[in-house]
Formats: structure tokens, sequence, C-alpha cells
């Protein structure tokens, strides 16, 4: 399906160098990503991009607070965004964190440290405006002729639901409207310090799915979503590195290809089979994995567990795989003048 939030959108040479450049920044429990985009038609081109796994919310849950580590490892990524946020020029831009700052108790001085030191000002979103941002980001991707759909997101330290109706779904580019969402209060980080994830065994690997399908019930059973899953009036799209990741695997990658993964499909029955494979695996054969890596390699066993408990839930049958989300969100906010 075209996306009109495509990155790698070919645009005339000529004014490229006139139109302003755009910067989203997404600090979550477990990563830390910056964009830097410009207008291409509808949508927008990268021109610069950042990713890297800080583990701000390593220990959050057990203490309560962001560990000095954590805080050292995100602020340095930080500095790497600041530089290249400093080597373009931008006309707009905003720096977003989630999880791991609404909870932690010293968010204020670890948000002043990184004011001071890095020179970006961070802003903690709600879960709504969290929710919001996935939508918009990876709105694209819906199937426009699907009524309802499911959009989740598997964090760090959150899990967001969001289910929305399409409005015009006959349209060509229909509008989505949120229904409802919820933020669950656990990912892929806090499940992996909770149940262990060096050695998951099938015990506490159930444990998690359990515990995820009890947090999604009475999502349900305020939407009633599964009786429009069973009229097949429901398409699910994923949007998080759990995703990615099996989808990674069941294609065989040599190594992590976001324009392949993204827009993908997997059937629950390949999901199903990516997580028993991994399942069965060491942590060495998880970090062999060359879309795991070894800094995954003792996430991605919650990440499917909750997944899992998601397909349980609301058997759609196949699932959209997005390498997009909130600051894809952003930069189509700021690129299209929303406050």
């Amino acid at each position: 399906m075209a996306s009109t939030l495509e990155h790698n959108v070919e645009i005339a040479p000529a004014p490229r160098s006139h139109w302003p450049n755009y910067a989203a920044l997404d600090l979550g429990t477990n990563n830390c990503r910056l964009l830097i985009a410009r207008r291409a038609g509808g949508g927008f081109r990268v021109v610069d991009a950042f990713s890297r796994i800080v583990r701000l919310g390593e220990g959050l849950a057990a203490t309560g607070a962001l560990s000095e580590a954590a805080m050292a490892r995100t602020i340095e990524a930080l500095r790497v965004c600041a530089g290249k946020i400093g080597h373009r020029k931008i006309a707009a831009g905003r720096y977003v964190a989630t999880e791991a700052c609404r909870r932690a108790a010293n968010c204020s001085a670890f948000l002043g440290r990184v004011r001071e030191e890095i020179g970006i000002d961070l802003e903690i979103i709600s879960t709504a405006e969290e929710a919001r941002l996935v939508v918009t980001g990876c709105a694209a991707l819906l199937h426009p002729r699907i009524p309802y759909a499911i959009v989740f997101d598997i964090g760090g330290g959150s899990t967001e639901i969001v289910w929305l109706r399409q409005e015009g779904a006959r349209a060509r580019r229909p509008r989505p409207e949120i229904l409802g969402s919820e933020s669950l209060p656990f990912g892929v980080v806090t499940f992996t310090e909770r149940f262990g994830g060096v050695e998951v065994t099938p015990a506490s690997y159930r444990a998690m799915v359990a515990e995820a399908e009890a947090a999604l019930l009475p999502f349900e059973a305020r939407h009633k979503i599964r009786r429009e899953v069973r009229a097949r009036q429901v398409q699910m799209l994923g949007s998080s590195g759990t995703v990615t990741t099996l989808a990674g695997v069941h294609l065989a990658l040599p190594r992590y290809i976001r324009a392949v993964v993204d827009g993908s499909l997997l059937t629950f029955a390949q999901i199903a089979a990516v997580s028993r494979h991994l399942a069965g695996l060491d942590i060495d054969g998880r970090a062999a994995s060359p879309c795991v890596g070894r800094e995954r390699a003792d996430l991605v066993l919650s990440g499917c567990a909750i997944l899992d408990a998601i397909c349980a839930t609301w058997p759609v049958g196949r699932l959209r795989v997005a390498d997009r989300g909130i600051r894809e969100g952003i930069l189509f906010d700021l690129i299209q003048g929303v406050k």
C-alpha cells in the first residue's frame, strides 16, 4: 500500500535546500530515537535519523527512580541527537518522553540535567497523546476499506492499545477516529525484569501471557471489539520493536531492513511459529539472530508474550507491521501545522 508518510519519497533536487527541516525525538523506556525530515508531497522524506537502546527505565519498577547509569547512557544518546539537530536548520521540533519519565520520582531533576547539559527541552506527554501520535504516525498503513482497527505499541515500560474507527472507510484516505485507548503498565523491560529474560521457562512465559490477557479484558469489555472481529470488520496494526523484530526473523533477513519490514504482513500462525522458535533458543541463540541482536536478546520473549496475549484476545488472524510511530506522528503534525 502506498504511504503518505513514506520515508524514501523521491523529490526534485532543485528546491530541496529551500525546504525547512523538522525534528522529532521520542525518548522511551528502552529507546532514544530521532528523525529529521523535510516535506515531500503530502508526507515527508527523512534526511537524518538516530536510534539507540538506552534502557532509561532499567530498575525503575523496583526503585521508582531513574538510575544514575541509565541517565548517563541516555544523556550520551541525547548528546548525539543534539548534535544532529544543531547541524541542521530546524524550522520546528518536538522532543517527547514517555512512560519512564512519567513514572520516575526523579524525572524533574533528570529533565533539568538534560536541559542544562544538552540543551534539549523534553516534554513528558500523556498516555492519550502518545496513543494519538502512534495512530497519526501509522495511519497511512491502515487498509482504507476495513472500518475498525486495533493499533498497539509494545514499549519498554508500557503497552499502548488503541481502538479506532475510520470515518469514510470507503474513501481513498479515510480519517481515523480514536474510540478508546489504554496504557497497560508493562512492556518488554518491566516484564523482563520481573519474569527474567536470559532464561525464560515455559511457566514464566505462560505467566506473562496470562497477566497481559487479564489486563486486556477490561478494554475488551468496554468496547466489545470481539463482536466486530467476528464480523470481519477489524484490522490490526502493530508499531513496536517486538513486531518489527518478529517480521525480520520471519523473513529471514540477513540484517534488519526497514523498507522490507515496514508495511509487511504477519499471520497469527507465523507470529506463533517465530515466537516458538525464539523461545526454543538460549540467550546466545537469540542474540545471534541478525534481527534480534545482543541488545534485544533478553527482551524479545517478553514482547512475544505480550503480543501472544493481544492476538489471543482479538483473533483478527493477521497483523500489519509498522516501523513507524510517535516520531512519524510528530513530524506529520509539524509539517501539517497541527498544534
